[in-house]
């Protein structure tokens, strides 16, 4: 028994030590840094402040409001206007200027910042761009804008824009580049856009200004 006994406990001891060796010889895993969100509002203002306004509440229709969307959609936005994926001039020169921590330092920082409510200005157009957004176009296959960017414009974390109190006219903008193949970074936004006309985009950017 005393023999079974210490060869039960040399077994133990071998397993543990081929354990910690297999364990040592684990690559390290990546280091996940933290947003520094003081070095992100540093930049914000050197760059971005003068066109996407001070706290990201953007003064000017043709400038999309930055606050409050998912960081993880600005920093993917950011990386394609710098590898030029997502086509724009003026936002591929201030893209390739920044590091990939300076995206991400901008990008958490300004979501952080409470977005300002917008208001529908077509009453004519704002109901068909109702129905467009909760109900999309069957006869068409037009999906409901709701599925994917939820009911109040809030968007998915992650993997879906945040809408909610957009600027109609850059909403247009996007809707329209897409639709003429201008803007194709995302395939799913151009087989979408590819079915609307321009009353229908002008209707469901207008509701979408007024979402909250």
């Amino acid at each position: 028994m005393k023999l079974i006994a210490q060869m039960i406990v040399a077994a133990a001891v071998a397993v543990l030590a081929v354990s910690s060796h297999a364990e040592a010889q684990k690559p390290d895993a990546p280091k996940v840094v933290k947003p520094d969100l003081a070095k992100g509002e540093a930049v914000y203002g050197n760059v971005c402040a003068a066109c996407h306004g001070a706290d990201g509440n953007s003064g000017t229709p043709a400038y999309p409001k930055l606050s409050q969307q998912h960081p993880e959609y600005l920093v993917k936005q950011l990386q394609e206007y710098k590898s030029g994926k997502r086509n724009n001039a003026i936002m591929k020169g201030f893209a390739s200027a920044l590091s990939d921590e300076d995206m991400k330092n901008i990008a958490y920082w300004v979501s952080s910042k409470k977005a300002k409510p917008g208001f529908a200005k077509d009453k004519e157009l704002v109901a068909l761009g109702e129905r467009i957004y909760r109900g999309g176009i069957a006869d068409r296959q037009v999906a409901a804008c709701a599925g994917c960017h939820s009911p109040n414009g809030a968007g998915i974390p992650a993997q879906y824009p945040r809408l909610s109190g957009q600027h109609g006219d850059y909403t247009i903008a996007q809707l329209t580049a897409f639709r003429d193949g201008v803007r194709n970074n995302n395939l799913q936004m151009t087989q979408v856009a590819a079915k609307l006309n321009d009353r229908e985009i002008k209707a469901v950017s207008d509701y979408i200004a007024g979402l909250r």
